[in-house]
Parts: C-alpha cells; sequence; structure tokens
C-alpha cells in the first residue's frame, strides 16, 4: 500500500525509480590493542590508506577540470583534500595508535567525533554542515583500511532510474554514479546547503532531505516518486500514481526546455521595466555556470571560500588573481565581491581559534574583519588592485552599526594610500555598500545609506535574526518563514528607503532565487536580483510575465496584513 514521506525539497523535479540503499554503518569500527612491536606496521597501514585516498581525491579533482563534474563538486573535493592532509585529523590519529597501542580505524574515528563535536559549535549554517567533510573523509579512509569498497547500483533495463536512499552522500558519492541512470538522492540528514542539495541542483537531479529515518521505511528495489519541489517521497506508489507523476515531470520537462529560449531574451516586465538579475558565487570557477545564463553580473561573490579549510591564509597575491579572474570575466558588468564572512568560531587559525557560547551573534563578519585588521587590510588591498580590470564594488556583510563602517572606510582609505605610495593602480572611486542581514540595521538605514553607495539584503540571516530561529535546526526550520509579517516589513522597508534615496537595493539570499516569491518582491520595488545561476532563467520567466502596475498596489496590502496565512494565501494569488 502507498504511503507519504515528507522531507526538505532541496532540487526540483520529479523522479521515477527504484531504491538502491546506502549502508551508514562503516564507522561502527572495532577497537583492538596493537602490540609495541607492530605499532609502526599500524601506521604504515593508515599511510597506505591515506595515499589511497588520496589518490580518489586527486582523480575526482580531475573530472571536474574536465568537464565531466560540477564545479562545485570540485570545491567540495578541494576540502576533503585539504582535510586529509590536515594534521589535526591524521597526524593526531598517528600520535593515537602510538600512544594508546590501538588500531588505525578506532584512531581515525576517535579523532573524527573530536573534530565534529567542534565542527557542531559553529552557528553558520553552511559551515556547520561541513562536518560531513570529516564524517566522509574519514568514511573513505576506513572503507579502504577494511577492505570494503562501495558499489554502484547496476544500469537498470526496465527504462526507470535508481534512487539513491542514504544517511547522507558526499560530493564524490555523486561523481561515482553519474554513469548509473540516477533519477533522484534521498537523505535522512541535510539541509538546504548540504552536499547533497548542492550538487543535486547543480546535475539538476531531484532531492528530498532531512527525512531522518527515510534508510528504515525503504526496502532494496522498492519503486518510489521523489518530488523534489514538494518536498515528498511516495513509497510503493500504484499505477494510477506513477502515471500522475509521470505526467508532471513531463511537463516540468517541457518547462524546462522553454526555459533555454530565454536566454537570449532580457529581463523585462509587461510595462517595460528593465529588471537586473545577477548570480552568486563561491570560487572563479562557478563564472561557467554564470555565462551559461548569460546573467547581469556578479551580485554576490562569496570570498569566505578562499579561507576555509587552511592553516596559512590566502596571501594578497593568491587573493587579487581570485578577484581579477572573476572580475575579467564579466567585462562591462557589475562584480560585487563580498569582504570575507568569517568568525573565530570558524577555526581559521586552529592555534588561536576562540570558542563562543553563540557564534552567531559573536565576533563573526565585519566584526571578525575589524579584530584582524592586517588580515582585513591584505584583502581590502587585493580587491582594490582588482578593481581595475572591470565594474567590481565592494560590499560588507553583517553591518549594524555606523562606527563599522567608519572603521572599514579608514581601512580602505588606508589601503589605497600605501597603493598609491607603491604606484600600484586601483579605482579610486570604487563603490563601497553593505548587507542588511541584522533587523536593527533595516530598522535604522540612514546611517548607512549616508556612507555607503548601495545595499544588499541577505534574506538568509535576516530571516533567522529576526524570527529567532536556527534554518539549520531540524526541530524549528519549520518556523522559518520567509513570508512572516515582520520580514516582509523589514525587506519592503529597505528596499523602499533605497527607492527613496536613490540608492541601489539588491536581494541575494535565497528569496531572490526563489519564483514563489518574484513577484512579491517586484511589487515591493526591488529592481535587482541575485542567486545560484541554476535559477535566473525561471526567475526571468517570472519577471517577463509581470506587470509592475498591477503588482505593486496588491502588494502594499500584503505588507497590512499581520496573519501569516493570510499573507501566503495573497502571494499565492499574486500568480493567478
Amino acid at each position: 500500500m502507498p504511503f507519504t514521506l515528507h522531507g526538505l525539497p532541496v532540487s526540483q523535479g520529479i523522479a521515477i525509480g527504484h531504491v538502491h540503499l546506502v549502508s551508514h554503518a562503516l564507522l561502527e569500527v572495532n577497537h583492538y590493542h596493537v602490540a609495541p612491536k607492530h605499532l609502526a606496521d599500524e601506521i604504515e597501514r593508515l599511510d597506505g590508506a591515506i595515499a589511497t585516498v588520496q589518490g580518489e581525491l586527486v582523480g575526482l579533482k580531475a573530472a571536474t577540470t574536465s568537464g565531466q563534474a560540477h564545479s562545485e563538486v570540485g570545491a567540495f573535493v578541494d576540502l576533503q583534500m585539504m582535510m586529509l592532509a590536515d594534521p589535526m585529523l591524521t597526524d593526531t590519529a598517528r600520535e593515537l595508535i602510538k600512544s594508546r597501542g590501538c588500531n588505525a580505524e578506532w584512531a581515525l574515528v576517535q579523532q573524527m567525533e573530536h573534530l565534529v563535536d567542534q565542527f557542531r559549535q559553529i552557528e553558520d549554517p553552511y559551515l556547520r554542515e561541513r562536518q560531513a567533510d570529516v564524517v566522509q573523509v574519514v568514511e573513505r579512509l576506513v572503507k579502504v583500511l577494511l577492505g570494503h569498497p562501495g558499489h554502484l547500483p547496476p544500469k537498470r533495463r526496465d527504462g526507470l532510474g535508481t534512487i539513491i536512499v542514504a544517511h547522507d552522500l558526499s560530493p564524490s558519492d555523486t561523481i561515482g554514479f553519474r554513469d548509473h541512470n540516477i533519477s533522484g538522492f534521498v537523505t535522512d540528514v541535510g539541509g538546504p546547503t548540504s552536499h547533497t542539495a548542492i550538487v543535486a541542483r547543480s546535475l539538476k537531479i531531484p532531492a528530498v532531505v532531512g527525512l531522518h529515518h527515510v534508510r528504515d521505511l525503504v526496502e532494496d528495489d522498492e519503486l518510489v516518486i521523489v518530488d523534489g519541489t514538494r518536498g515528498i517521497i511516495i513509497v510503493a506508489p500504484d499505477e494510477r500514481i506513477v502515471e500522475e507523476y509521470r505526467l508532471r515531470r513531463s511537463e516540468l520537462e517541457i518547462e524546462r526546455s522553454k526555459l533555454n529560449r530565454l536566454r537570449d531574451t532580457r529581463a523585462t516586465t509587461l510595462d517595460g521595466e528593465t529588471i537586473n538579475l545577477l548570480c552568486n558565487i563561491e570560487t572563479p570557477k562557478d563564472m561557467a555556470a554564470v555565462k551559461t545564463v548569460k546573467a547581469d553580473g556578479i551580485g554576490l561573490y562569496r570570498t569566505e571560500f578562499l579561507f576555509m579549510g587552511r592553516d596559512v591564509l590566502p596571501d594578497e597575491e593568491e587573493q587579487y588573481e581570485a578577484y581579477r579572474a572573476v572580475v575579467k570575466a564579466m567585462p562591462d558588468k557589475p562584480v560585487t565581491i563580498r569582504t570575507f564572512d568569517l568568525g573565530a568560531d570558524k577555526a581559521l587559525d586552529r592555534a588561536h581559534a576562540r570558542v563562543e557560547p553563540n557564534p552567531a551573534l559573536g565576533l563573526r563578519a565585519v566584526r571578525y574583519s575589524l579584530a584582524e585588521p592586517k588580515m582585513f587590510l591584505t584583502q581590502l588591498r587585493a580587491l582594490l588592485r582588482a578593481s581595475v580590470h572591470g565594474q567590481m564594488q565592494i560590499m560588507v556583510p553583517m553591518l549594524a552599526h555606523a562606527q563599522e563602517i567608519d572603521q572599514t572606510l579608514r581601512l580602505i582609505d588606508k589601503a589605497k594610500a600605501e597603493l598609491r605610495a607603491e604606484k600600484i593602480k586601483f579605482n579610486e572611486a570604487v563603490p563601497v555598500g553593505g548587507m542588511i542581514e541584522i533587523p536593527a540595521a533595516a530598522l535604522a538605514l540612514g546611517m548607512f545609506i549616508r556612507r555607503l553607495s548601495f545595499l544588499s539584503i541577505g534574506t538568509n540571516d535576516l530571516i533567522q535574526y529576526t524570527l529567532a530561529i536556527d534554518r539549520a535546526d531540524e526541530a524549528v526550520v519549520h518556523l522559518y518563514d520567509p513570508l512572516h509579517p515582520a520580514v516582509l516589513k523589514l525587506v519592503a522597508g529597505t528596499i523602499s528607503a533605497g527607492a527613496r534615496f536613490g540608492m541601489p537595493v539588491s536581494v541575494c539570499g535565497e528569496m531572490a532565487g526563489d519564483p514563489e516569491y518574484t513577484l512579491l518582491l517586484l511589487g515591493m520595488g526591488l529592481r535587482n536580483f541575485s542567486m545560484h545561476p541554476s535559477n535566473i532563467l525561471e526567475i526571468k520567466q517570472q519577471v517577463l510575465r509581470a506587470d509592475l502596475g498591477e503588482l505593486a498596489p496588491k502588494v502594499q496590502r500584503i505588507l497590512k496584513m499581520d496573519e501569516q496565512a493570510r499573507v501566503r494565501e495573497a502571494v499565492q494569488r499574486l500568480a493567478l
């Protein structure tokens, strides 16, 4: 009899196929004593496993550079390679073998658990989920040590694909599955920024995550339907349900093919208003996807990905080369580069990492930058040097106080003075903007408008801080609601203030890339959207169907509502 499971929709589309269960019991390893005379052999066994996994990761990296896998996958592989080489993992495991006379598998798992505990203290949802990288690297090592290489599902002959059902999936898993007619991914854990979510979106494979115990509720080879748009899994569907979803899938495929025709179409509303659709990126490698959808520029380049997972931080030259590559790749188009959004809790320097009781409210983003002026000045110099290569602008995250802006601007002036003295070229008039992510900033915009050249609303953090909800916490994620009246008032107020004072405002959080909210944001007056490249064409379609003259009064009525249910109904009616 069919039954339905509900999870988090993270990659749109519909998949119909048979379950392939992926085991998650590898890390339950035995602990046994190794005689002193055999400890050197045990360490050699560990080193052999490390060398084998390094080879595997190098192969996966080659797949990304040859175009067989998405560039985002390459970024995750880079991160796992760095973790594999990190003394905190491998050297400590060797020391455990010698000091405790234990087997390599047990030493690795013990140190993994210690590192995972550290990651769990990180507030930022993306970086907290990177604990999965530690687990997956150790899992690969344990597989080699135990002689249990993973197996891939066989290609099916009945025309249906395979649905991978796992506790969690790594980027390497998804690359390995690419030639095996994989139709969908389903996992017990994960959120919008988990590996499974990001890689599934980049490969355009439907995925639902956060189902908790899905592996205990389905069987190998069982027929399932994955609705990655609604976050639904239908187990053992009858023929009537299968036919219904086949029809829906066909409709979605037709819509997707139509979207491809919009690449060369300018995003203009029915009443002639031009809308700018920009992209969010993490590394210069993402520029290929940006160019494919012919975006209007870069609305958010997250520079912290240059700093993550390293013991030696990138110097000025390395940063300059990365920033220059992105700016030069977008001639005559704006490129907004955000200064690093990092915090002491994120262990850039493990020897001096601070453990904070609540890192989200502690030393992070611009606060951390100003607390590390030498490190910040290096980044600002690199950014200024890159500014001569195109229309680059600098964006500062998590502003809440006027003095934060003033201190940042003074450091920028200092960087300019140094470059002038060294006769290094830069754009003297490079625009400097700020992110509105804290309710206090959205409620006191005057001090930002007087000092900055543009604003960008980071809706992900703005919603979290407004509603006091961690969107990565599955216990409260159902309360994370972009349509809460308080959130809408803050977003609309920021857009309105920007228009009133002639200051450009964009939205670069997930709301900008969700077609459910496009008409709402347009009606608020938003003209600059920034999102993942894969969302550009769908948002463009919404823009092309919009009439701003009709939308504006409807949205103003929505902003006066104070019941979330009524707001949601009214937003849904905007598309009718």
